[in-house]
C-alpha cells in the first residue's frame, strides 16, 4: 500500500472498550467506509451468534484446537473472557502489514497488552468509553442476544475494563456514534502519515534532493 506513490508499512488499529460501549458498530462502519482497512478476524471459542458469520466475525473453533494454535506459536495475543477464549491469528497479520495493508482490532485491554509487547512500533490504540454507566446497561439489554445473568456479568466487568483506559493511545467518549466514526477515521488517516510507517520515504526524499 502507499500513499502518494511511496510505499507504506501497514498498521494494527486496536479498538476496546467494555462490553455494549459501542466498538464494534464503530468497527464495522470503519470497514465498510475505508477500503484500505481490513479486520483482523479472531479465532475464539465462543457459540456463534445468530448473526454472526464464520471466518467473517470469528473463526469458531473448540478449546482443544485453541490450545494447539496458543501452543504451536500461532496467535500474536489470545485472552480467556467470561469463559471463553479468543486469539488473534499471527500469520495473516504479519503478511498483511508487510504488503502495506492496516488490520482493525476488536480485542480486549489484555489483548492489547499482549500486541504492545511483541509489535509495539505497528500498534494504535483507542477505548471506547460509554457516556454513562445507564447508558451502557440500556445498550447491553437493547442488543437482546444475551440473557440477563449475561448483562449483568457484563455490567459488573465494565468497571475493571474501564480501569485500563489510560494505557491506551486515544480515548473517545462514544456519546454521538457518526461523531466517535468521523474520531477514530481521522486518527487512522493521521497514523497513516506517521514518518516511521512511510518506509519509502527515505528513496522519495533523496531523489527530490538529487533533482528527478
Amino acid at each position: 500500500m502507499s500513499i502518494n506513490g511511496i510505499q507504506r508499512r501497514g498498521l494494527m488499529l486496536v479498538l476496546s472498550s467494555p462490553s455494549g460501549a459501542g466498538k464494534t458498530t464503530i468497527s464495522r462502519e470503519l470497514l465498510s467506509r475505508d477500503n484500505n482497512l481490513m479486520l483482523s478476524v479472531s479465532a475464539t471459542t465462543r457459540p456463534r451468534r445468530p448473526d454472526e458469520v464464520a471466518g467473517r466475525d470469528y473463526d469458531f473453533t473448540d478449546t482443544v484446537e485453541f490450545n494447539l494454535m496458543v501452543n504451536r506459536g500461532e496467535l500474536l495475543e489470545h485472552a480467556k473472557v467470561f469463559d471463553h477464549y479468543y486469539g488473534t491469528p499471527r500469520k495473516a497479520v504479519e503478511g498483511a502489514l508487510t504488503e502495506g495493508r492496516d488490520m482493525l482490532f476488536d480485542i480486549d485491554w489484555q489483548g492489547t497488552q499482549q500486541l504492545a509487547e511483541s509489535a509495539r512500533d505497528d500498534l494504535v490504540t483507542v477505548f471506547i468509553l460509554p457516556p454513562s454507566t445507564e447508558e451502557l446497561h440500556r445498550r447491553l439489554r437493547s442488543r437482546a442476544q444475551d440473557p440477563e445473568h449475561v448483562v449483568a456479568a457484563r455490567m459488573a466487568k465494565a468497571s475493571d475494563e474501564i480501569s485500563h483506559w489510560a494505557e491506551y493511545h486515544y480515548i473517545i467518549v462514544n456519546r454521538d456514534l457518526e461523531e466517535s466514526i468521523q474520531a477514530v477515521h481521522a486518527i487512522l488517516n493521521a497514523e497513516r502519515l506517521r514518518r516511521e510507517r512511510q518506509v519509502g520515504m527515505t528513496d522519495f526524499v533523496k531523489r527530490l534532493r538529487e533533482g528527478q
